[in-house]
């Protein structure tokens, strides 16, 4: 199999990591809103914003210690900062959406609660992928660099083992 290979079956292996806890924090994130938004009587908006803030603290975990455990772990200050900022962006997506629900359009039933913070939650998951990947936890670059040099290095090689043919003699 060639490199292009091997990296598809990493990305769908990141992919299914980040699926399995970004499927744990979703359930995480509805339970805590459901609980808040029946024991207390919190607006509904702010009962969602404190069941983003418990996921994001789940989702951190998750992330930083199954998905992303082989990343780049020397710089976990600015790591730390990086993911709550795209998170906190999350959070404004993820918000917004049930705000302009709740308050642009006025559902505010426990279902239309509900289904507007999965579809909220859907979209800043998009967001929160791509910039997880991209700035928060990074690859290491010293292992792509090896890796790389690696393979030149065989097929280097591999093409000095080979003997040169003679050249072909043209027929005037």
């Amino acid at each position: 199999m060639g490199h292009g290979s091997s990296g598809l079956r990493r990305i769908v292996r990141e992919v299914a990591k980040f699926g399995a806890v970004g499927g744990a924090g979703l359930l995480v994130n509805l339970v805590v809103f459901n609980l808040v938004r029946h024991l207390t009587d919190l607006p509904v908006v702010r009962a969602s914003v404190i069941a983003t803030v418990v996921a994001i603290v789940f989702n951190y975990i998750g992330f930083r210690y199954f998905t992303y455990r082989d990343r780049d772990k020397s710089g976990r200050t600015k790591e730390l900062t990086l993911f709550l900022l795209f998170s906190v962006v999350g959070l404004v997506i993820e918000n917004g959406i049930l705000y302009a629900a709740t308050y642009g359009f006025g559902w505010d039933s426990p279902l239309q609660s509900n289904i507007f913070k999965f579809v909220g939650i859907g979209i800043a998951t998009l967001f929160r992928f791509w910039s997880y990947r991209s700035w928060v936890f990074k690859t290491l670059p010293a292992r792509e660099a090896v890796a790389s040099a690696e393979s030149f290095l065989e097929e280097a090689d591999q093409t000095a083992t080979k003997k040169p043919s003679p050249p072909k003699q043209r027929a005037l």
